[in-house]
């Protein structure tokens, strides 16, 4: 790029815009990607993909995760919550897992979630699952008691641990625990 005035002004302003954000604004620009590894058990389908890059979300991952994370009993999408998805980043990290987590249940449509209330005192009747804000993983290569443990020290929304059923529920309503 030639070195004129009018190109010396625009990078002065740029520099000077950069400079004016707050710390955590440049931070997320420098801060490392978000990705997720996932294994749907029921669909057998598998999806790895970075859905944050350079301080923003990323649509078309965010679409196959929705699509990944769909109620795979009717085939319903909704638009999982995005603090959800960080969540899960910050707890495969905090596991230091190389295993994509596996999915259980993700959304769930409300036709469903009546079904599984019906038939379970597991399924609580106004789930996080129907608002996309929930979800029941495992890791195979973590013990199910290390994952609980470690979600529930994060703080970040509820924590159900079912080890009959093999999976820990995640979500990011209120913190609590059962």
């Amino acid at each position: 790029m030639e070195i004129t005035r009018r190109n010396f002004v625009k990078f002065g302003c740029a520099l000077a815009a950069c400079a004016a954000l707050p710390n955590f604004a440049r931070a997320s620009l420098t801060a490392p990607a978000r990705s997720l590894h996932l294994y749907n058990t029921h669909t057998s389908e598998t999806l790895k993909t970075v859905y944050w890059e350079q301080g923003e979300y990323i649509p078309e991952a965010l679409a196959e995760i929705n699509h990944i994370l769909r109620d795979h009993r009717n085939n319903e999408i909704k638009a999982i919550d995005k603090d959800l998805l960080d969540l899960l980043v910050s707890l495969h990290n905090r596991l230091d897992s190389s295993k994509p987590f596996e999915i259980i249940s993700g959304y769930r449509s409300p036709a469903s979630n009546a079904m599984l209330h019906e038939h379970s005192h597991g399924v609580a009747s106004k789930s996080q699952h129907l608002l996309g804000k929930a979800i029941d993983i495992r890791l195979t290569d973590r013990p199910l008691t290390k994952l609980r443990d470690v979600a529930m020290t994060m703080q970040q929304g509820g924590v159900g641990y079912y080890p009959a059923s093999n999976f820990v529920h995640v979500d990011t309503g209120k913190v609590r625990w059962w």
